[in-house]
């Protein structure tokens, strides 16, 4: 599969990411496991995960999807065929969303040990904290880095008042910059994105891996009305997209996916594929049928035609 090069980094990756956030939640670790040979077997290389997932789970501490990809690999042996990214940041009973330096230098030890690896290629600032300046956040990565614990550093949820901020105090100071963001973006959630974030990401030539790139589930076309909210545990959060914006997606996305004899998801993920400053969207599996759906989507090329007619219903 044609790999593409994230950003400035010395990382190729598949143009689709695996999500781990369901990793110990929605699949268990057999299921995980079946999940993950099937997306690496059909010529894919990313995974995306979070020190945090999944604490929202009764019981949970955080960590079980980490865990879960460490024995994976472990007992795969493919530990170097893999891109590994997760995320750092968020409340792991802290209290509060914490990129300090101390907090950073304690996660890392802890996220390498779970996920039975000596170095994460790719890690990231999961949200923004007030509290901490670039400088201290930024420094405690270049210790990481030359420890040789990290590879490379990349955020999650900035706009582009704090990316370009951050960006200037990594110039500024001599400090390794964020070279990846992972922003929300979809058919339907474009507004985080476009516009100066995007321009800023395609100028200073970032890398860009978007998440919700289902919009939870919605670009797959299953929930079409109140009553089709049942079919799945995300179901309640896809309410907010019934409306006559998301019926025009789901048309637009109809028409396309018939001509290509493609599913609505693939096609939904093909767009975002397609935008000229994404790297790669992360979309989630929790059966081997979608995952062989993810790996389809990977490889469909939508025409220009198909992007106008999805960008216009969309607009």
């Amino acid at each position: 599969m044609q790999k593409r090069r994230l950003g400035h980094t010395d990382l190729s990756i598949a143009p689709l990411v695996l999500g781990g956030n369901v990793f110990g939640w929605t699949a268990d670790e057999k299921t995980s496991f079946d999940l993950l040979d099937r997306f690496f077997g059909g010529g894919l290389n990313a995974i995306d995960t979070a020190d945090a997932y999944s604490r929202w789970i009764a019981g949970h501490t955080g960590g079980e999807s980490e865990t879960i990809i460490g024995k994976w690999m472990k007992s795969r042996g493919n530990r170097d065929k893999v891109v590994v990214i997760t995320k750092v940041g968020s409340d792991m009973g802290q209290g509060k969303k914490d990129l300090s330096a101390a907090y950073i230098e304690k996660a890392i030890d802890a996220s390498l040990k779970r996920l039975q690896t000596d170095v994460v290629d790719l890690y990231l600032s999961h949200w923004p904290d007030p509290t901490t300046p670039y400088e201290e956040t930024l420094g405690a990565y270049q210790t990481l880095l030359a420890k040789g614990k990290i590879r490379h550093v990349g955020a999650s949820n900035l706009d582009a008042g704090q990316l370009r901020a951050a960006l200037d105090v990594a110039s500024l100071r001599g400090l390794p910059r964020y070279e990846v963001l992972q922003p929300e973006y979809n058919l339907y959630d474009r507004s985080s994105l476009d516009g100066q974030l995007h321009d800023l990401c395609a100028d200073e030539g970032l890398g860009v891996i978007t998440y919700f790139s289902l919009a939870k589930g919605f670009l797959s076309g299953k929930y079409r009305s109140e009553a089709d909210l049942g079919k799945s545990a995300r179901g309640g959060g896809v309410k907010g997209y019934l409306n006559a914006r998301g019926m025009r997606i789901l048309a637009a996305l109809d028409a396309v996916s018939a001509r290509h004899s493609a599913k609505q998801a693939e096609v939904a993920l093909a767009w975002v594929m397609a935008r000229p400053a994404i790297t790669a969207p992360i979309a989630s599996a929790t059966t081997l049928e979608q995952v062989d759906s993810l790996v389809r989507a990977a490889a469909l090329n939508l025409s220009s035609e198909d992007v106008a007619e999805l960008d216009r219903a969309s607009a």
